[in-house]
């Protein structure tokens, strides 16, 4: 019972704040009001039961309390008295204004962080305390970003409203990031005791599954999508039972989610052919071919090798080049990779070091594998990778 309203608050919460928004058009007071208003029913509904109109029972809610807000201001009679001659409130309107929340939560005028922390809260339905839990960072740090997003939205005078399509393409590109951020942070997490932080990379594939249903025809949202699901799919092999990692090579494949696969598979399949070509499409590409063979051994790597060729052309960045001098070591061997891993000049990422130390080893310099492999763990926040890597420098300590 407590899940499935937990579930269905999450559900409503993004399709209220964006009718209360657009009824009303002040975002600040508006997503405060609503948060009071899924606070009253996580408290009320277990007791009283579930309304029969419960996302309308929501925007009733908020819209009191929103009154209320305004009532309790510095401006209370001048406002009072803009709310006494408020119009009836119109019937709550049937559009999807999802699209349009998530354009304005990842406003350009916000920094990353704050674009994270108000997407969660604002179209994800997650409370500041969940998204402090996920994030790891304090609750009040989340409720900072959120107060101060907020704050930047209405400086920036931002309007609830779908951008000119000239400029819908550049805040999408926006979009698709954040998800994808939020998504990796899940499925990898930057720092703590777990690998995975499920309830965000299971959020980051609600939501886009969510933009997918609004722009169908938009082939980075498939592929973003599709990359989801196929990326998703391995975690059930990334672990042991004790949380230890489990590297590509080793995982169990029998572990992984077949009907996440098929239906990335599928996703990626059918855009690539219709759709021009983009970043989350090739990287959906790599995924699933990695998806497609029951043994590491059998992987493509030359066809791997020729997608990140692809992607580094159209997407450049030090990740993108870092796997595919990945890809290359297992194409043309150890020795040309880490000639390509010293042209590249990658910087100091934990990830970086682990490719060097990993391709140390198997040139058999073993001394500097050791060595690399404890920068690695020593650069990292993730106490699973931490674990992992020293492991890995433990095993070729002299006998």
């Amino acid at each position: 019972m407590a899940v499935a309203l937990e579930d269905l608050l999450r559900e409503c919460a993004p399709q209220v704040l964006g009718a209360v928004v657009r009824r009303y058009g002040d975002f600040d007071t508006c997503e405060d009001a609503v948060q009071e208003a899924l606070l009253a029913a996580a408290q009320q509904w277990p007791v009283e039961g579930i309304p029969a109109q419960p996302r309308n029972w929501l925007i009733t809610v908020a819209s009191r309390r929103r009154i209320e807000s305004l009532r309790n201001e510095t401006a209370r009679r001048r406002r009072e008295d803009a709310v006494s001659h408020e119009p009836a409130a119109p019937a709550v309107p049937s559009v999807d204004d999802s699209l349009t929340l998530l354009l304005l939560c990842c406003h350009p005028a916000l920094t990353t962080a704050s674009q994270v922390a108000l997407t969660l809260r604002a179209v994800g339905g997650l409370t500041t305390a969940e998204i402090a839990r996920a994030l790891l960072v304090p609750e009040s740090t989340v409720g900072q970003r959120i107060s101060r997003a907020k704050h930047k939205i209405r400086e920036a005078g931002a309007r609830f409203a779908l951008p000119p399509p000239d400029e819908l393409e550049t805040r999408l590109v926006a979009v698709r990031q954040i998800l994808y951020l939020i998504f990796n942070e899940g499925y990898t997490a930057s720092s703590g005791a777990r690998l995975h932080r499920v309830e965000l990379s299971a959020e980051a594939v609600r939501l886009t599954r969510q933009l997918r249903a609004r722009l169908p025809d938009d082939g980075e949202v498939a592929g973003l999508l599709a990359l989801m699901l196929l990326t998703d799919a391995r975690r059930p092999a990334r672990t042991r039972p004790d949380g230890a990692l489990v590297p590509l090579a080793d995982q169990d494949r029998s572990l992984w989610d077949s009907a996440a696969i098929g239906e990335g598979i599928a996703l990626i399949t059918a855009t690539l052919a219709r759709a021009p070509i983009g970043p989350y499409q090739l990287q959906a590409a790599i995924a699933a071919v990695h998806a497609e063979v029951a043994r590491a051994e059998d992987t493509d790597w030359p066809q791997i090798l020729q997608l990140y060729g692809i992607l580094e052309a159209l997407a450049p960045g030090p990740m993108v080049t870092l796997n595919r001098i990945v890809a290359l070591a297992e194409v043309r061997g150890p020795a040309e990779a880490l000639r390509h891993l010293d042209a590249a000049a990658l910087g100091g990422h934990h990830r970086v070091a682990a490719v060097r130390a990993h391709l140390l080893e198997r040139t058999g310099d073993l001394a500097a594998a050791r060595s690399v492999y404890l920068d690695a763990a020593r650069r990292t926040l993730s106490v699973p990778e931490q674990r992992y890597l020293a492991a890995r420098a433990a095993r070729l300590r002299a006998p």
